[in-house]
């Protein structure tokens, strides 16, 4: 939930610059959490993109792992569904699998089947972030990639292009970029 102050803040910055928000949340999520028009918005890690004005732009090379991910996650329903405290989330193009309020004895139980599912197809990794573990298209596609899809879409280059990247999370790490990478 975005907070009052951080929803000012935003709005602030878009006043003077292109604002994006990239996150390992589903997208529709993201748009009505933020619930600011005049941004960029990318979810699931990127894969499914939107720009302003929410003319939805998802990224098509994850579409063809859906059904990968539509089995996955039937598996680990069924192998994981009754173990107390598990959130088994499923965002469009992931599968993530929280085990915050996991009795501590089971953790370790949910990170093998985790890891048993994920070795079952071969067109899914596996990432883990703050008490969670995801699969997701295994394909070179991450947020850091996303903010690259809006600098393309935006056609913005060159050495007076700076993009800022803050994150709070293991999934948030992403590329350097220098001002001559991106140009």
């Amino acid at each position: 939930v975005l907070s009052g102050s951080m929803r000012d803040t935003l709005l602030r910055l878009t006043e003077r610059f292109t604002v994006a928000e990239i996150s390992g949340r589903d997208l529709t999520d993201v748009c009505e959490g933020v619930g600011i028009d005049d941004i960029y918005y990318a979810g699931s890690h990127g894969f499914d993109l939107t720009g302003p004005g929410h003319e939805r732009e998802t990224f098509q090379q994850g579409r063809e792992f859906l059904p990968d991910l539509d089995e996955a996650e039937s598996m680990l329903r069924e192998t994981l569904g009754k173990i107390e405290g598990l959130l088994l989330e499923r965002k469009r193009f992931s599968i993530a699998v929280h085990y915050r309020n996991v009795p501590q004895e089971k953790v370790e139980e949910v990170e093998t089947v985790v890891d048993r599912v994920a070795s079952r197809f071969d067109g899914l990794r596996r990432s883990s972030g703050k008490k969670v573990h995801e699969l997701q298209p295994d394909i070179q596609w991450d947020k850091g990639r996303a903010l690259h899809w809006v600098l393309d879409s935006l056609n913005v280059k060159g050495a007076d292009v700076l993009p800022v990247y803050i994150g709070d999370d293991a999934t948030d790490g992403l590329m350097w970029y220098t001002a001559g990478q991106i140009a």
